[in-house]
């Protein structure tokens, strides 16, 4: 089931336009502040995110532990540079997201999962975080759900690093693409983060989700994916697409 959700381009840019409205709340954000990457540069941190991301879902057991114990030592020489621990709640709040948006994207362009599908997809993350080392993990997917709703209400918050980075998002989108964004993020964030955000309740696009949805039986959706996203990243878009 994961990598049906990680082997389309449509999916894994629903998820990473979810997750980068929730990150910038995210009391932790300053971490990335920290190496400069993400407001520098924050469509290249994507795709770098999402290759280690994919590395692991389509990898075997052995090259995906290789590629989790790489993912921790880059993140342990980013706490001995500044001389403290990045906290076990900030590392359990990207790996919940990864388990939100993953099931909320494939929903919105798919159809809904069934409450094994959604356990399976829990499952993969959750050994992806007990391969990082990370404790406090609930041990299934009804026990996460408000295990995550816990984590939205404690970890968030709206800061002058949530207004920066999404200052950068427009910068390197321009503005039509920014807000685009903007409103395929309100149809996959929870709740909390809408309001956080003060997203209002009418996202323009979910009239557009089933054309969109219907081009692709076309071989349109390539073209719709040409005129919205920016040229430097379209070849790295299209090769989301897995094809076994």
């Amino acid at each position: 089931m994961v990598r049906k959700i990680w082997g389309k381009s449509d999916t894994i840019l629903f998820i990473f336009a979810g997750a980068s409205a929730e990150f910038a709340l995210n009391k932790a954000v300053d971490w990335l502040y920290f190496t400069g990457k993400l407001p520098a540069d924050p469509l290249a941190r994507l795709f770098s995110t999402v290759q280690y991301a994919r590395k692991i879902v389509f990898a075997s057991e052995a090259d995906a532990i290789k590629a989790i114990n790489m993912m921790r030592q880059i993140h342990t020489a980013v706490e001995k540079s500044r001389g403290f621990a990045i906290p076990d709640w900030a590392y359990r709040d990207v790996l919940f997201m990864l388990i939100h948006y993953s099931i909320a994207s494939y929903e919105l362009l798919e159809r809904k999962l069934s409450a094994s599908e959604k356990e399976e997809v829990f499952n993969v993350f959750y050994r992806v975080g007990t391969g990082m080392g990370l404790t406090g993990l609930p041990f299934n997917y009804p026990e996460w759900l408000p295990v995550r709703n816990e984590h939205l209400l404690a970890d968030l918050q709206l800061s002058a690093f949530t207004s920066d980075l999404f200052k950068q998002y427009k910068k390197h989108l321009g503005s039509i693409r920014f807000y685009v964004l903007l409103e395929a993020q309100k149809l996959v964030v929870p709740t909390t983060v809408k309001e956080l955000l003060h997203f209002n309740n009418l996202p323009l696009l979910k009239p557009v989700v089933p054309a969109y949805k219907f081009s692709r039986l076309f071989k349109m959706d390539r073209l719709i994916k040409k005129l919205l996203l920016p040229p430097a990243y379209l070849q790295q878009v299209n090769e989301l697409d897995f094809h076994p």
